[in-house]
């Protein structure tokens, strides 16, 4: 007879769409893959009324050790990671499911010295990034040398501050809102460029500073988003990838990232549980 597997618990930091299909899916089959949900923690604590078992709502974020978890899934607002990013590690491995936090580089460089002082783990999901991992080896290389991501939405899918908020008419078509380093990109747009973010964690030795990003607003995607990776090694080589992923008018996030967050949360507990790792893409 198989043994059955330990069980990790997982506390979960955010109730929007993806914080939901995270909950739904260890609640249903969290069994079977090792999971046991800890917590769930909203900003808004009345969305989780009839969707979350009472027992599992957890009221004040900063007592979250009291639930004891192995693994914290951040699926909320990189200001949750400025407040309580470092407090997390102190106790739990923690995925960061808004890494445009990590362009404060101040923040960055904290909360990787946290991970490694305590032993846990500071983990980025690929999420709607294709090919991370490849941009990951070619960087521990040496061989990375530019690295350009542009991500292409309908304007109702942008959640942009400042200057490059953009007000559109239906049938403009295609217009560049923003195009610079990631760096400058993740504080004017930090829900919709965590794939940029999640590249500039994967390209480290360019950085948030070194990776180039655009973001694109097309009224005639109605149906996908489509991210757009460029990358350059030595000697003329080159890649360059274009996914679509399919969302709907107003999404901010497309449907496949959410498998793709899924399948990463189930490698992040194959490895970094057992200490192979300590900080990723």
């Amino acid at each position: 007879m198989a043994t059955p597997p330990t069980s990790r618990r997982i506390g979960v930091v955010g109730f929007g769409h993806l914080g939901q299909y995270l909950v739904e899916r260890i609640l249903g089959e969290g069994d079977s893959a090792g999971l046991t949900l800890a917590f769930v923690w909203n900003r808004n604590p009345t969305k989780l009324r009839g969707l979350v078992p009472d027992e599992l709502v957890l009221a004040d974020l900063s007592s979250f050790a009291d639930r004891s978890c192995d693994l914290i899934v951040e699926v909320c607002h990189p200001q949750v990671v400025q407040e309580f990013g470092l407090h997390f590690l102190s106790g739990s491995h923690l995925l960061v499911g808004s890494p445009s936090a990590l362009a404060d580089h101040q923040l960055n460089e904290k909360l990787r010295q946290a991970a490694q002082q305590s032993g846990r783990t500071l983990y980025v999901p690929s999420g709607a990034l294709w090919a991370g991992q490849d941009i990951q080896r070619l960087n521990d290389s040496q061989a990375l040398k530019d690295l350009f991501v542009r991500m292409s939405k309908h304007p109702s899918c942008f959640r942009l501050a400042g200057d490059v908020r953009p007000e559109w008419t239906e049938g403009e078509g295609r217009r560049v809102l923003f195009s610079g380093s990631v760096a400058q990109l993740c504080p004017l747009a930090p829900n919709n460029v965590n794939t940029m973010a999640a590249a500039a964690v994967a390209a480290g030795n360019l950085g948030f500073d070194g990776v180039r990003g655009e973001i694109v607003s097309d009224t005639a995607l109605s149906d996908y988003h489509v991210v757009e990776v460029e990358v350059t090694g030595p000697d003329g080589f080159s890649v360059r990838t274009v996914r679509r992923n399919p969302a709907r008018l107003g999404a901010v996030t497309g449907s496949a990232t959410y498998n793709s967050f899924w399948s990463s949360l189930l490698v992040f507990l194959e490895s970094a549980l057992t200490g192979s790792v300590r900080s990723r893409v």
